[in-house]
């Protein structure tokens, strides 16, 4: 049963689990924002977060210039959806960012799937 969550409780779940970050680690983020919206793509309607950009591993001088900021979407309802509590919503909260954030610092699936957070 799909538990139900204010879009501001939910963006507030998003900011605890930003705040998780250590601090050296969101140091080294760079040009990224991190965004909430209701659903997800309707191609992937299950989707729980999405990364979108140029890992700071593939960046190089020409790309900084003039470059948009990454953005990490974590999206409410698909979210919603797979959880029965509160606290359910705010550990899937917290592992989706962990996973994108992953993302952002040129890890893959495959081998956040190995460390336990795919």
């Amino acid at each position: 049963m799909a538990v139900e969550l204010s879009r501001e409780d939910f963006e507030g779940a998003v900011a605890d689990a930003l705040d998780l970050i250590p601090p050296d680690l969101a140091a080294r983020m760079d040009n990224v924002v991190v965004l909430v919206e209701d659903e997800a793509p309707a191609d992937d309607p299950e989707l729980l977060g999405l990364y979108e950009g140029v890992p700071l591993t593939e960046r190089d001088l020409a790309w900084a210039a003039g470059a948009l900021p990454d953005r990490i979407t974590v999206f409410r309802n698909p979210t919603l959806a797979i959880c029965d509590t509160r606290e359910d919503v705010v550990e899937e909260v917290a592992v989706t960012v962990v996973h994108e954030i992953a993302h952002h610092f040129g890890i893959d699936d495959e081998r956040l799937h190995e460390l336990g957070w795919a």
